[in-house]
């Protein structure tokens, strides 16, 4: 019952896609995974970087020279390359460099475990060095039931462990070092069965954090973005619009007179009010815009790739349409303001929403249900 309960849950369409492929996601989402993929990068290396030379110690003991040197050295590598990995102070802030970072992670293990395999085993081996060695042979176990760690999609955790499953498959056919070869197949079973549940643990990271970011991101009362993705959907866009060089709008709505709504009528009718107010803005924009609460009455829009001549004729198409009827039957109008990146010459997000509130604040000061743009001219009333 729980487990249909679970796949019912898992197999929205919408959410299908996004924890089988990740070419679908959105940029916000894209952002949030590759900043905790970074995140347990850096946990999983420093663990790694100073674990690592430890067992040195046991390789000097059971290996005789030259084999020992060569395996110090190989340690003493790999645990540089960790360390740089966990201590790297860059910042990660979209998909791909996460990618390349989770990738260097795996290929530090998977190139140590290529690199001695052959050298073990051209040595003598006794019990002893059995024992030891299999340390180094079970080490595609750890890293790829390592990938139980990160938010990653089906495809994602495919790929990553393949590298591994190559190495581990490779070495049976060169020599296994501690299992005879028909129960060296055996044991590749195994691991793509651990990577398979690594992989399922992996999915079921990142379909929780979808469902924590669908929760986080939505306003419960109107259904727009909240204010805190808004201004990081707003962040991403202005930095995308100067890569493009193509225009950004952005549009600050303020509903007229709203306060006399919920002090005359109650915070229910309010709270209708808004509602309907969001959805007739919501109607009126394109898929590729994003419509705000940025705080009680107010909403901003945010309209990427839209100059301020095609900014107003959405915002004159909304208007004549109407933001609802207020609880006593007459009109709700809203004073706007307008911005535009380019026009205006504003290269930084938070400048861009200042200048859009500054002239809706004109537009009240004029009197109200009137929209002031990048020329700050005002728009006649709304009939």
């Amino acid at each position: 019952m729980l487990g249909k309960l679970f796949l019912t849950d898992l197999v929205r369409g919408d959410q299908l896609r996004d924890l089988i492929r990740p070419d679908r996601h959105t940029p916000i989402l894209s952002r949030r995974r590759a900043a905790m993929i970074q995140s347990r990068i850096r946990m999983v290396a420093l663990v790694f970087g100073l674990l690592t030379p430890l067992w040195i110690i046991i390789d000097v003991s059971v290996f005789n020279w030259p084999l020992s040197g060569q395996l110090m050295a190989l340690r003493l590598t790999a645990s540089a390359a960790f360390l740089a990995l966990a201590l790297d102070p860059r910042p990660c802030e979209d998909i791909q460099n996460a990618w390349l970072r989770l990738s260097a992670l795996l290929a530090i293990p998977t190139l140590f475990f290529t690199i001695s395999h052959p050298l073990l085993y051209a040595e003598g081996m006794d019990d002893l060095r059995i024992a030891v060695t299999a340390g180094y042979g079970y080490l595609p176990f750890v890293m790829v039931a390592g990938l139980s760690v990160f938010p990653l999609t089906a495809v994602e955790g495919a790929l990553f462990a393949a590298p591994m499953l190559a190495a581990h498959l490779g070495a049976g056919f060169y020599g296994s070092l501690v299992l005879p070869f028909p129960s060296y197949l055996s044991a590749l079973w195994l691991l793509v069965l651990i990577a398979v549940v690594a992989t399922l643990a992996a999915i079921s990271q990142l379909h929780f954090m979808i469902a924590l970011l669908e929760q986080a991101a939505h306003d419960v009362l109107t259904g727009a973005f909240s204010r805190r993705i808004g201004e990081e959907l707003l962040k991403l866009q202005v930095a995308n619009a100067q890569r493009s060089h193509q225009p950004l709008s952005t549009v600050f709505v303020d509903l007229d007179d709203f306060k006399t709504v919920n002090d005359r009528f109650g915070h229910d009718e309010g709270d209708r009010v808004l509602r309907h107010a969001a959805t007739t803005i919501r109607s009126m924009l394109r898929e590729s815009d994003a419509l705000v609460r940025w705080g009680g009455e107010e909403f901003l829009l945010i309209m990427p790739d839209t100059s301020a001549s095609g900014a107003m004729i959405a915002i004159e198409r909304m208007r004549l349409v109407g933001f609802g009827k207020r609880p006593d039957g007459s009109p709700q109008t809203a004073s706007v303001g307008l911005s535009e990146q380019g026009a205006d010459r504003l290269f930084d997000w938070e400048a861009l929403v200042d200048l859009a509130d500054h002239r809706m604040y004109q537009a009240k000061q004029a009197g109200k249900n009137r929209v002031v743009g990048v020329e700050t001219k005002e728009a006649s009333p709304a009939d």
